[in-house]
């Protein structure tokens, strides 16, 4: 199985942005904390990021026929681009948001997404470990469906 796991805007300064909020790992900790947890599970994770809304759609989209589902952090744009939310749609691969933070715990704008409503469900809160249990999720239900 191969998993395409897209991160929005800022997630490129984890480790300067925010520590308290999402640690002092950056980001390519994350990276290889991913690819490495989808090779010990038998499936591989290209992992992309971009702080732009159109180039995040277009990986989306370069999802459908090379990649069997979604893991998705979008940032910022959780919280109004209709667009992604159409992205996610139009492609139709099992997609999962995720979150380093709990969204639900921080301003009030970000407590709505526009985007979840897309996706097979949300993680949020659970730092890089969100990751690893929506790839967790996305395997089990592909063995189940297989």
């Amino acid at each position: 199985m191969t998993i395409t796991v897209i991160n929005g805007p800022n997630i490129n300064m984890l480790g300067v942005r925010e520590p308290g909020v999402y640690g002092e790992k950056n980001y390519a900790d994350l990276e290889a904390y991913i690819e490495t947890y989808a090779e010990e599970k038998g499936a591989e994770a290209i992992v992309l990021q971009s702080n732009s809304e159109g180039e995040i759609i277009d990986f989306i989209h370069h999802a459908m026929g090379s990649c069997d589902a979604i893991v998705i952090n979008p940032g910022a744009y959780t919280h109004y681009s209709y667009a992604i939310y159409d992205a996610l749609l139009a492609v139709g691969l099992p997609a999962v948001e995720v979150h380093i933070s709990n969204i639900h715990k921080r301003d009030a704008f970000r407590h709505k997404s526009v985007t979840a409503p897309a996706c097979i469900g949300q993680i949020c809160g659970l730092g890089f470990r969100g990751y690893t249990l929506a790839i967790d999720y996305l395997l089990e239900e592909a063995d189940t469906n297989d």
